[in-house]
Formats: structure tokens, sequence, C-alpha cells
């Protein structure tokens, strides 16, 4: 985020330094503020992927609504029947099922069904079905 910025404060002062005018026209100039709350939202419960079986890593977060998962960043192993759980243990001995995994690197959103109890099932839990194993997990935390 802040290479963009900087990438972007790099141009806008090429574009004036390349102006024929000596003196530069303040009045247009413009002041990029960049609010890093507006790219993740105000999320209530945030967490890190943590790896266990396979490198896991990314950011997840949950929509204000408690409606939405979403997935920054993410990345983890490819693998058999990967699938995104929401649990009370690392083992997914209790689960919520989200769904099929929808990519090993990038951003991804889950919905969450209602009346899922986030208190309880806190942890994302990135499970292989066909070795009943964790590839990693994130604790979701207010």
């Amino acid at each position: 985020m802040k290479k963009i910025v900087t990438l972007l404060c790099l141009g806008i002062l090429l574009v004036n330094c390349s102006n024929n005018d000596d003196e530069m026209d303040i009045e247009n100039s413009t002041e990029i503020v960049v609010d890093e709350t507006q790219e993740m939202g105000t999320d209530m419960y945030v967490g890190n992927f943590v790896s266990l079986a396979h490198p896991t890593s990314g950011v997840v977060s949950v929509s204000d609504d408690m409606s939405r998962l979403d997935f920054k960043n993410f990345k983890t192993d490819n693998g058999p029947k990967l699938l995104v759980y929401l649990t009370t243990d690392t083992d997914a001995t209790e689960y919520v099922n989200l769904g099929d995994l929808k990519g090993i690197e990038g951003d991804y959103n889950y919905t969450i069904p209602d009346g899922t109890d986030i208190g309880k099932y806190k942890l994302v839990n990135i499970w292989c079905v066909d070795f009943s194993v964790s590839f990693g997990y994130a604790e979701l935390k207010k």
C-alpha cells in the first residue's frame, strides 16, 4: 500500500516538475490521503493465518454485519479437497463448512451462514478432507 502511494506521489511530482510554468499552482495541487480502514473495513473480528500441516499465511476478517469472511493476501499449498471451516479447535471436531477453498493465493470472500456464533466458531480452518488435517488456521479476535 505504501509503495502504491509513493509511486502515485512520485508521478504527481514528475508531472508538476515538467510543467513549463516557473511557479507551481498551489490551488490546483491535490493531497492524497489514504485511509487504511476503508480497505479492510471496520471489521469486528480479525486474525492472521498460522501454518500447521502446510505453510499458510494471510489475514482474515469478518464483515461488520457478520455475513462475510474476507481473506486478504492469503497463501497456502495446493492439496486435495481443501475446505474452509469455521471451527472450535484445530482438529475440526465441531465446524461450520463454508465451502471449497477458492484458491491457494489471493483475496477471497466466503458467506457466513445466518445464526453462526463467531464467539464459538472462532477459528478459520483450511481443512484437507482426504487426510483429515489442517493446512493452517486463523483465530478470530476482536
